[in-house]
């Protein structure tokens, strides 16, 4: 058209008695409330969708009239002033937390994180890490604990995937409005933007604050998109994960770094802190140089900011965790040296590991705190031994790192259609009961046909979904009609009667997307029969610099296309957190079938699980813990050196439990039209996994474990100006000194065989080269041979020093009756010890006789 276009954008105003909306939109509880979300999509249904679910963006394009309206309909205003009222009963209750782990005035949890995932309206994840930090937050504002969120405002996020007609993947990005993000700029005291400043090379860089609300707690965001910034500095946290290693380096100095700022010049001083995965590690840095300047030396400074710092980790490979070459990490912090008091070489020791020449941010995360988690039980044990050089004399089992296993935000994924069924048969108030197994045990009383209804209205909804989608995608790649008609004739909205599994994740090859197509002919047995159709259905995205990951989506694709699968695999393009809450809920099982121990946790099966969705998995992560024989089924993994044959074996499992155990117990049909065996399986899938893999039941460990023992670590080394925190540098540096030093042999010759209720004396002479008897622990530990030297299981007796005997040696006794019979295995250990130690190992020193 002729003539200059210009912009023009007209806000509606919300009348008075609805002002409150803007409030609404302004607070991410909205992301685990359903009422509130329906509110806003009530004043208008299609524009809700078209504003992709996001109140603020919403409340600027609807219409006048509409808002007029609604303010005088009164059935509107009974729901919006509903919404309101619980919106203020929740932000006015009280601490959740137990009286033991309550905090006191003054404590604060801050959480560090590369991404968070509340809703697909703040766009700032990208997958799992993103959505665990979200429900952690969440969980914290449920149980009312004082904690802050840090993180980064990224322009563009995450990309939006599209995939061609031959399966390939297509990455788009789009700039977000901040103007439609449920954010808001921190003004300073004297009312401007507060604004702070971080220096990287040979540059200041200004970052702008924002804040979110997430019910009761604040999620601090930094912004790096500042018109004073030079245009490449301002492209720092333009995109997540994007860019080359100096933007990863320079976005995680602003997280670290820029984020700890932040918390000082909002007044905010945390007694305890959370790096959750090593990108916030650079934290530790910034925490030592503020203790510096208050008078302690490096060391006491990095004591001080490591009794009260918390580091999990999320990766299962060592490849998988962040590092930087030695010339890129002293480019940066080299000029950090002198305000350290220490040379550049002491200062990038602190990432420093045997195995590579690399800094490590994982090792400078752990060296930097005192707590130390991986999150299953199962990558507990593979973290330890990952990071063991940490500790070189501390056998794995033993050293500092433990784990907590993930749960997820119920109120969240918990489908909005179980309620009514809840509240009548698990009684008013259950969302407050989500630990107690004893409330979901009463889902067994729920009656059969009531508690299929609701699957089946979830697996209706999922299709409606799934047509939508798949009807776009298909049109966009030119496909006809009829074609369309064929594919989705099984995903009937009005008659969800096809047995239903689930796929849906980040397209890693450890995840093994295209394991069920190792036999294609055995697999055709088991999903081609007209009267037990089965339904696959996929959904996610790979990184777009992993290519072997777009391969698994091309092969998926591929299969799809093929005459016989072509309406029982479907392939779903644009996974986000509408897709992902809809697929949890709606399928019947939920398949995952990662590589044997690389999946660390996996939360995607626990969401489905608690919508009744059964679990068909690898014993690995979250899975080898919740499994328990009758709620779901499990493929042993198989330890098999040759991945090619560990793959076909663990093939033939899955098939052999589809064949046999999925499709005969789904279709074993009753007379009211279901199988009463598959309910009860669900319902135990429930019953089993609620209580135990949620969010509250997580945090209340963190609190338990952690943020309560390191806030009390804090405030016992910050008194009396750190003397406690000198005091036990102090002791380190001459344990240090010594330890090299340290030997130990043993005196007595006590017999082989005794009668039970004898006494045995054992004694060593353990010589301490100038150190004091009570900085050494000296131990006799009683096992079984079968427990494979897992001390974990050894019985511990402590030794005492009797006496001083020549030169630096001394005597050690213990006087001991076995209260236990048949062959026994004991060992004897020397470990320094101190009063103020976090962790009793935290030095990485054991002598073993």
């Amino acid at each position: 058209m002729p003539g200059t276009p210009y912009s023009l954008e007209v806000t509606p105003k919300v009348p008075q008695r609805l002002e409150r909306l803007h409030e609404l939109a302004n607070n991410l509880w909205y992301s685990w409330d359903r009422p509130t979300r329906t509110l806003f999509a009530r004043l208008h249904p299609t524009l809700w969708r078209h504003a992709g679910h996001r109140p603020k963006a919403f409340l600027k394009r609807v219409s006048q009239s509409r808002l007029e309206a609604a303010a005088n309909d009164r059935v509107f205003l009974n729901a919006y002033h509903r919404v309101l009222s619980a919106y203020d009963t929740y932000h006015a209750q009280g601490s959740r937390l137990r009286l033991s782990d309550a905090p006191a005035d003054g404590d604060l949890v801050a959480y560090f994180c590369a991404e968070f995932g509340f809703h697909e309206s703040l766009p700032i994840y990208s997958g799992g890490l993103g959505i665990l930090a979200g429900d952690h937050c969440k969980a914290a504002s449920d149980l009312g604990l004082p904690f802050v969120g840090v993180g980064l405002l990224y322009r563009q996020g995450y990309f939006f995937q599209t995939i061609d007609a031959d399966g390939n993947q297509h990455a788009q990005y789009a700039d977000s409005d901040f103007d439609d993000l449920p954010i808001s700029p921190v003004r300073a005291s004297d009312g401007n933007e507060l604004r702070i400043t971080i220096t990287l090379p040979g540059r200041d860089v200004l970052l702008k604050v924002w804040e979110a609300r997430v019910g009761r707690v604040r999620l601090v965001l930094l912004d790096t998109s500042l018109p004073e910034n030079a245009p490449a500095d301002r492209d720092i946290a333009h995109r997540l994960y994007g860019g080359d290693r100096q933007t990863r380096i320079e976005q995680e100095i602003t997280l670290g770094i820029g984020g700890a700022r932040a918390l000082t010049a909002l007044g905010l001083t945390p007694t305890a802190w959370h790096i959750n995965e090593g990108h916030a590690a650079f934290l530790v840095l910034e925490r030592v140089r503020m203790l510096v300047a208050d008078g302690l030396d490096f060391a006491g400074a990095l004591e001080a900011a490591a009794v009260n710092t918390v580091f999990t980790t999320h990766t299962a490979v060592p490849a998988g965790h962040d590092h930087f070459s030695e010339e890129m990490f002293r480019r940066y912090f080299d000029s950090w040296a002198p305000q350290l008091g220490v040379a550049p070489e002491q200062l990038f020791a602190l990432g420093r590991t045997p195995s590579s020449a690399d800094f490590n941010m994982t090792a400078l995360a752990i060296r930097g705190s005192r707590f130390h988690n991986g999150v299953s039980a199962i990558h507990g044990g593979v973290s330890s031994r990952i990071c063991a050089n940490l500790w070189p004399q501390i056998d794995p089992q033993d050293n500092p790192v433990e784990h907590v296993t993930n749960g997820v935000h119920v109120p969240t994924f918990l489908a909005p259609d179980w309620y009514d069924l809840f509240d009548h048969h698990l009684g008013y108030g259950w969302e407050q009961r989500l630990t107690e197994p004893e409330c979901w045990e009463s889902i067994h009383a729920i009656p059969d046909q009531q508690f299929w209804a609701v699957r089946q209205a979830l697996k209706s909804q999922l299709f409606h979904l799934l047509r939508d989608r798949l009807a776009e995608q298909h049109a966009r790649n030119h496909g006809s009609a009829a074609h369309l008609d064929r594919v989705l004739r099984l995903a009937d909205p009005a008659n969800p009667q096809a047995l239903t599994i689930g796929f849906a994740r980040r397209f890693a090859t450890y995840k093994r997307a295209t394991l069920l197509f190792d036999n294609l002919q055995w697999l055709r047995e088991i999903v081609c029969n007209a009267q037990r159709p089965v339904i696959f259905v996929f959904a996610g995205k790979a990184h777009p610099a992993d290519q072997p990951g777009q391969d698994l989506i091309r092969r998926v694709a591929e299969v799809s296309r093929m005459p016989e699968f072509e309406s029982r695999v479907l392939l779903l393009e644009g996974y986000d957190l509408r897709l992902g809450r809809r697929m949890v809920s709606g399928v019947d099982v939920w398949l995952n079938n990662p590589i044997y121990p690389l999946e660390a946790s996996g939360t995607s099966g626990i969401k489905a699980a608690i919508n009744g969705v059964i679990n068909l998995s690898i014993l690995d992560g979250w899975w080898a813990e919740g499994f328990d024989g009758d709620n779901g089924w499990a493929i042993k993994p198989v330890v098999d050196p040759e991945p090619a044959r560990r793959d076909r074996e663990e093939a033939r499992a899955l098939y052999e439990i589809l064949q046999d155990a999925v499709v005969p117990l789904f279709y074993d049909v009753g007379p009211l039209g279901f199988s009463p065996g598959w309910v009860a399986m669900a319902k135990r899938s429930m019953a089993s996994l609620l209580p135990r893999f949620n969010t509250e039941r997580m945090l209340g460990e963190y609190v338990e474990r952690f943020y309560r023992p390191a806030t009390a670590q804090w405030h016992r080394h910050a008194g009396e100006d750190f003397a406690p925190t000198r005091t036990l540098t102090a002791w380190k540096q001459r344990v240090h000194e010594h330890w090299s030093r340290v030997r130990a042999r043993r005196l007595d010759d006590s017999p082989a065989r005794i009668p039970f209720g004898d006494s045995l004396r054992f004694e060593l002479a353990v010589g301490i080269d100038g150190l004091e008897p009570s900085d050494l622990r000296v131990e006799l530990l009683f096992g079984r041979p079968t427990d494979g030297g897992n001390t974990r299981k050894h019985k511990r007796y402590e030794m005492r020093c009797e006496r001083r005997l020549e030169g630096d040696e001394h005597l050690y006794a213990i006087d001991i009756q076995p209260d236990m019979c048949g062959k026994i295995d004991y060992r004897f250990r020397v470990y320094p010890q101190h009063p103020l130690l976090t962790h009793p190992y935290e030095m990485g020193m054991m002598l073993w006789l």
